[in-house]
This record gives structure tokens, C-alpha cells and sequence, in this order.
């Protein structure tokens, strides 16, 4: 840094915390900004510029189906929540050769956990990389872009037949994640490929978040 050895200089976080022995594990990790500085109250010399890398906090996703459902102008949210997941079973079984099996139970058994909506279909099932993208938050299903392998793909959106079993029901288009947390406070998918021998399951909870 181009610094005398008879200089004196302290290194601070963009909030003016000097970074010493006994605090640096706490204050410098990966990606964060720091200044090198003359004193801790230094001004600085010209603008700085700082990356900030961040996700969406949890309530972003447990939370936004709330306003989602109840905008639904006076009308009862929950059976448009239930369309939601009964969405991605039409879509996942649209090309089905035989029978389009979709089951919708409700569980109350505290034997088995808490009571639970589940929603079971005989689609061609997803792969992992597929689960994974349905967890990410905004993700269209219908979006192919670089390696991105989309959660439906293949899938073609029929020509739209008001409230079918051919047409696509989702009506607020927040998706099924928006859906599951405003009916409840976790997601338990389970799925098998029809060309695999994996079942891969994927868990969203708002105790974990």
C-alpha cells in the first residue's frame, strides 16, 4: 500500500470500527468493505463505492402470500391458494399418456405431524436441479435462460380454457410457495422423475428460516 514504516494507520469497517486483534473474526468476512485510514475519523478523500451482496429475508417468501391473497377484493383467498398447488399438478401431468391422477387430501393425524394439505399427482416428476429452481423465489416456470434448467420444461402452455383441467388456474400468479406459507408454515416436496430411479425431496420451513 505504499505505506512508510514509520507511519501510522488503522484499517476500519465502512461504520468506523477498527479492525483489531480481538474483534477481527467478527468484523471482516467475506465480501466486506474496509477502509485504511491515517485515524478512525479520518475524512475521506473522494466517494467510495461498496458491493453489497444480499438475499431476500425469509419474510419476503413466508410472508407475501398474506398480502397476495387477502388483495383478492373481498373474496375467500383460501381455494385460490389451493389453485395454486393444484397448478403445478395440471402442469406437471399435461402430457400424460394414460390416466391424470391428481389428489388433494387433507391430514389431520397429529400422529403423523402437524395437520398438513398435500397435494399428489402422477406427472413426470422433477429432477433435482428442477426442485431446486422451484424453491428460488420469482422464478418463472416458464423461464429458460443459460443453464438454467426450468421446472416444467418441455411443458407447453395450452390454449387457455377458462377454469379446465387443460388450462393453467393460477390466478395471482405468485406461485406455489406464496401458496404453501399462507396455508401453513412448511413445504415438504416429493419427487421421482419418471426416467430416474431418485426420489429427491425438498423442505422450506419457517422455523428452519
Amino acid at each position: 500500500f505504499g505505506i512508510a514504516t514509520d507511519e501510522n494507520f488503522v484499517i476500519t469497517t465502512t461504520n468506523r470500527k477498527e479492525i483489531t486483534e480481538d474483534n477481527f473474526s467478527e468484523l471482516v468476512q467475506d465480501g466486506v468493505t474496509l477502509y485504511l485510514l491515517q485515524s478512525v475519523d479520518q475524512m475521506l478523500l473522494s466517494a467510495t463505492k461498496e458491493r453489497i451482496d444480499f438475499l431476500p429475508h425469509y419474510d419476503t417468501l413466508v410472508k407475501s402470500g398474506m398480502y397476495e391473497y387477502y388483495a383478492s377484493e373481498g373474496q375467500n383467498p383460501l381455494p385460490f391458494a389451493l389453485a395454486e398447488l393444484i397448478d403445478n399438478s395440471l402442469s406437471a401431468t399435461s402430457r400424460n399418456t394414460g390416466i391424470r391422477s391428481i389428489q388433494i387430501k387433507l391430514l389431520f393425524d397429529d400422529s403423523q405431524g402437524k395437520p398438513a394439505v398435500a397435494v399428489i399427482d402422477n406427472g413426470r416428476g422433477m429432477t433435482s436441479k428442477q426442485l431446486n429452481n422451484w424453491a428460488v423465489y420469482r422464478l418463472s416456470k416458464f423461464t429458460r435462460q443459460g443453464d438454467f434448467e426450468s421446472d416444467h420444461s418441455g411443458y407447453v402452455r395450452p390454449l387457455p380454457v377458462p377454469r379446465s383441467l387443460n388450462s393453467d388456474i393460477s390466478y395471482f400468479g405468485v406461485g406455489g410457495k406464496q401458496a404453501v406459507f399462507f396455508v401453513g408454515q412448511s413445504a415438504r416436496m416429493i419427487s421421482k422423475p419418471a426416467d430416474s430411479q431418485d426420489v429427491h425431496e425438498l423442505v422450506l420451513s419457517k422455523e428452519d428460516f
